[in-house]
């Protein structure tokens, strides 16, 4: 799978996620599904036309983009642990990890 398609479903799935959370979370839980919205926005930019970037250039603009998506996950993550939502913060690790290994393989 190209790194442009890696992309795009690692942003649909963060994407899924926040859409369930919203679902099954309680609203004292607001900050941290911000934190969510905030990645997919953040990945949003490059979403479309992340397969139009040139080889050499992705590196340089995929990797802040994935740090920032990735920062806003952690971010959530550890306030759904405080608030002892674990079940929810295993997947957004999940999450984290996919962005990681997209970053090590740029």
């Amino acid at each position: 799978m190209s790194i442009s398609e890696r992309y795009r479903q690692i942003w649909e799935q963060i994407d899924t996620e926040s859409d369930r959370l919203y679902e099954i979370l309680p609203e004292e839980m607001a900050k941290a599904l911000r934190q969510v919205d905030r990645a997919v926005e953040e990945m949003q930019e490059f979403a479309e036309t992340v397969g139009e970037i040139p080889q050499f250039q992705l590196e340089a603009k995929l990797s802040p983009v994935l740090l920032k998506g990735h920062e806003c996950l952690d971010r959530a993550r550890v306030m759904l642990e405080a608030a002892g939502h674990e079940k929810e913060a295993a997947g957004i690790w999940e999450l984290e990890q996919l962005i990681y290994r997209l970053l090590n393989d740029l």
